[in-house]
């Protein structure tokens, strides 16, 4: 049985389990997060509300997309794993802001992202084998003089709080000695709005999720923007769930190897990336890169 809960509930339950050090201490034999799981015989997904293709809301209010449907795999190894008859499967929305902490309070136990892996959040949290690249590329209106870094000058770029795209266009902007003026979305659908708007003349994100955004405009609109060619940067993603607890990453990792061994991986991302998404049911006509499909022969979950 799948479910989902309100945001501002679990956060505030998160606060008070971090100050009371949450269910489960660190260092006890076995799985701590299987234990937990086995003991409510409930597993918590987080998911992002717009974030297509990876985890998004559809039109009935359904949490959807590609990170949710591996997520789904492993839930099934999870409940494999325990022996349990019934497994509940309750999904939670998250925030680039909420998501850590939900994960450190036990809120949740798997986050199905999109997470960018880097070793400075690797600190904090767990990942698992790398699920897919992106590249931080910039929306610009088409009516607008920006097609290029060196055009950024003196612009306003939004990017959307909490995410590594950020530190991408400081970084490059630094190398060329620019000085740019930054705002920040709330979420991407925020950002996307302050671009539409006037309020913004660049938004700097991730590829895909770029393209998710695009997809559910109308074509009038979308029509007024392009991604321009160049990459700032790239980002593995992967789902991440609590440090020092190996047990429960190899369960990821070996259930995440074997879906992409047995061809249901590239199935997934076809679903998701080549084929009509909804809400619009428009294509992301985004064939798998060349770096995907060597970290499906050769997986791992090195970060940033």
């Amino acid at each position: 049985m799948i479910t989902s809960l309100p945001l501002r509930a679990l956060l505030a339950g998160a606060c008070l389990l971090l100050t009371t050090g949450g269910l489960h201490a660190q260092g006890r034999a076995g799985s701590p997060t299987l234990d937990k799981i086995r003991a409510a015989e409930t597993v918590y997904l987080g998911y992002r509300e717009g974030s297509a293709p990876f985890a998004y809301l559809d039109p009935e209010q359904k949490a959807i997309g590609f990170s949710l449907d591996l997520c789904r795999h492993v839930t099934d190894a999870i409940q494999a794993r325990l022996g349990l008859p019934a497994l509940s499967v309750v999904q939670v929305p998250t925030t680039p802001g909420s998501r850590q902490i939900m994960l450190e309070a036990e809120t949740i136990d798997l986050d199905c992202g999109p997470v960018t892996n880097t070793e400075q959040r690797q600190r904090s949290v767990a990942y698992s084998v790398t699920i897919f690249v992106a590249g931080v590329k910039a929306l610009v209106r088409q009516d607008s003089s920006v097609r290029a870094l060196k055009d950024l000058k003196d612009k306003v770029v939004v990017t959307t709080a909490g995410t590594t795209a950020e530190a991408y266009i400081k970084s490059a902007a630094v190398r060329q000695g620019l000085l740019i003026n930054y705002r920040f979305g709330r979420d991407h659908a925020e950002s996307l709005r302050l671009l539409l708007r006037g309020n913004a003349d660049v938004l700097v994100l991730d590829d895909a999720l770029l393209a998710g955004l695009l997809s559910n405009l109308p074509p009038a609109e979308r029509g007024r923007l392009i991604v321009l060619a160049d990459s700032y940067g790239f980002e593995p993603y992967g789902l991440a769930f609590r440090r020092q607890d190996p047990e429960f990453k190899r369960l990821v990792d070996d259930t995440l190897v074997g879906v992409m061994q047995s061809g249901e991986f590239a199935r997934l991302y076809g679903k998701w990336f080549t084929s009509p998404i909804p809400p619009g049911g428009a294509s992301l006509d985004m064939p798998m890169s060349a770096a995907l499909k060597q970290l499906i022969l050769t997986p791992n979950d090195k970060g940033l």
